[in-house]
């Protein structure tokens, strides 16, 4: 019964180590929101920049997997190219390694858990406050002492189990292996980091059995593991990367790449690789009495070492990513949300940010679906009626997309808003919902002109005149100009002081002209100039073209901010 217990207390204790990673992680991530997004955005201008930012980033959060995923999720929202993802990537395996040089430093040497119970008392406050910078403080300072509060019971819990003796009698049948137990710990290192989902976690419960001084559990072994966890760690941002586009998949990739290619050329040269280590820290150093020195030097040489050898080759690494996942012709089809992935970003202001680039691919499907409309009149008279219907089609299946990209987007907007928001966040959420909301209504105005369209080429023989093509010509165009208007209107930046004046004037000449149509196809119609079916055809393609421009005049005073009096 003690033995049962003592691992739940194992288990309990990993997932207080756990829990405090995540949340010292988020609770900085939330700290910095967009400034980290800007940050990854201004030093990764060269793979150096990359390199160096991944470092800072994932030394600062102390996770490389949440850096991997979020590079992942920048890459599939448009925000990060891949060169630039593999360098902030080939960074953050090596920050990974800071975690281990705490824990070498402190974490058993040091009775850091007597400090926890004042860290929460100090951390609660922060947690309750109303102000979110403050409550971000507070949630990495509490995670910060669940951390080492989790190492602290992780490693009582191994003592109490009596760890160390178990895994000396499993080494004790596989120690002969030679290099092959060394291979046999690189799939274990890989296969727990998959369990857990965390290189530090499985780094730091290899340092706890590296201090134990196990009988045939060295250095070699304990260096083995870690290299298996950098295998390992790439499956979070592979999971990740899942239900993202073709350049998120690709940067998941990547990452599996650098890291498994590292450890093939190591294990290469693993005994004397495991040699230098051993004589930086004892005579370079001058650490030799501390292992644990060792192992942490191991894990950053390994990783340096891995980051110089491939550093230049990035464009060669995206060249092979692309070629083993190429871009099928296929997925250039407009088919659902091409941003938003399964999940949310860790920090409410990045989730909101990729649904703002998602409303913008929605704008600018409504404008191909308006295109359609305008080929579809345009080969109304045409000698191949197989031609009118494939436009048709076309007009009817972006019907569909738009109707499902209103849900999608906002189902997502949804999740965001049950997240802890800022006040400006609180304030975009209502504003994008009615874009989403306007956006849809444009793909059913244009599926009904299409429809219009088809039923005139259905049930009226008799072509437009020439002055109503004209005038069809003119209005068409200034609805074009609009849409155009509206996507440049989406794509700006958040803010108040947008100039939309060019906007209005398109929709008061849009106005002024379906006035003067109506009035002139009456006066046609009783001049006996046209049939009054084809005037009715004619006055309802101008109507629903006038609908248009007054959901398009609504979007983009909501991204404006603007109410017209």
């Amino acid at each position: 019964m003690d033995t049962f217990l003592n691992f739940l207390s194992l288990l309990g204790s990993l997932g207080l180590f756990l829990f405090g990673m995540k949340t010292m992680s988020e609770g900085l991530e939330k700290f910095a929101g967009d400034r980290l997004r800007s940050i990854l955005a201004a030093m990764t201008k060269n793979r150096f920049m990359g390199v160096l930012t991944g470092i800072i980033v994932t030394a600062l959060i102390q996770s490389s997997s949440a850096t991997t995923v979020m590079v992942v999720s920048f890459v599939n929202a448009g925000l990060m190219n891949l060169a630039q993802a593999i360098g902030v990537i080939m960074g953050a395996n090596v920050g990974t390694t800071v975690t281990a040089w705490i824990i070498s430093a402190i974490g058993f040497k040091v009775n850091i858990a007597a400090f926890t119970l004042p860290l929460l008392a100090f951390s609660l406050p922060l947690i309750f406050s109303r102000e979110s910078k403050r409550k971000s403080i507070g949630e990495f300072v509490y995670g910060f002492a669940f951390l080492f509060m989790g190492l602290s019971f992780l490693q009582q819990a191994a003592n109490d189990l009596d760890i160390g003796s178990m895994v000396a009698a499993l080494l004790a049948k596989v120690a002969d292996g030679g290099f092959f137990t060394i291979i046999l710990f690189v799939i274990v290192g890989a296969l727990v980091t998959m369990l857990l989902q965390s290189s530090s976690s499985a780094m730091a419960i290899t340092l706890m059995l590296f201090d134990m001084h196990i009988p045939g559990f060295g250095l070699e072994q304990a260096a083995a593991l870690a290299m298996g966890q950098n295998i390992g760690t790439t499956i979070t941002a592979v999971m990740a990367s899942m239900a993202a586009g073709i350049q998120a998949r690709r940067a998941a990739l990547a990452h599996m790449f650098f890291n498994v290619f590292g450890v093939v050329v190591v294990l290469i040269i693993f005994y004397p690789f495991c040699n230098a280590v051993s004589w930086l820290v004892e005579d370079v150093f001058k650490a030799g009495s501390n292992d644990l020195f060792k192992l942490s030097m191991f894990h950053s040489a390994f990783n340096i070492f891995n980051t110089l050898l491939l550093i230049g080759f990035v464009h060669q690494i995206e060249s092979f990513v692309c070629r083993v996942l190429p871009l099928k012709e296929e997925q250039e089809e407009d088919k659902g949300l091409k941003y938003i992935s399964g999940g949310l970003f860790s920090t409410a202001e990045l989730s909101i940010l990729q649904a703002r680039k998602e409303i913008v691919v929605f704008a600018e499907r409504c404008q191909k679906s308006f295109n359609y409309v305008l080929s579809m009149r345009a080969n109304e008279d045409e000698d191949d009626p197989d031609r009118f219907d494939q436009f048709f089609s076309k007009v009817k299946k972006y019907e569909g997309i738009t109707d499902n990209m209103e849900y999608e987007i906002a189902h997502y907007l949804q999740k965001v808003g049950e997240s802890r928001l800022s006040d400006e966040a609180k304030r975009q959420i209502p504003r994008m919902l009615r874009e989403v909301d306007d956006l849809e209504s444009i793909g059913d105005c244009c599926f009904s002109l299409a429809r219009t369209l088809s039923r005139k080429h259905e049930n009226c023989q008799e072509p437009f005149t020439s002055e109503q093509l004209k005038q069809l010509n003119h209005m068409e165009q200034l609805v074009s100009n609009a849409l155009a208007q509206m996507t440049e209107t989406l794509q700006q930046p958040e803010g108040e002081g947008h100039d939309i004046s060019r906007s209005y004037a398109i929709e008061d000449e849009i106005n002024a002209l379906r006035a003067q149509l109506r009035n002139d196809n009456l006066q046609n119609i009783a001049a006996g100039e046209y049939d009054y079916k084809l005037g009715a055809f004619f006055i309802d393609y101008v109507n629903g073209l006038e609908k248009l421009g007054d959901y398009v005049l609504n979007v983009v005073q909501s991204k404006a901010r603007q109410t017209r009096a």
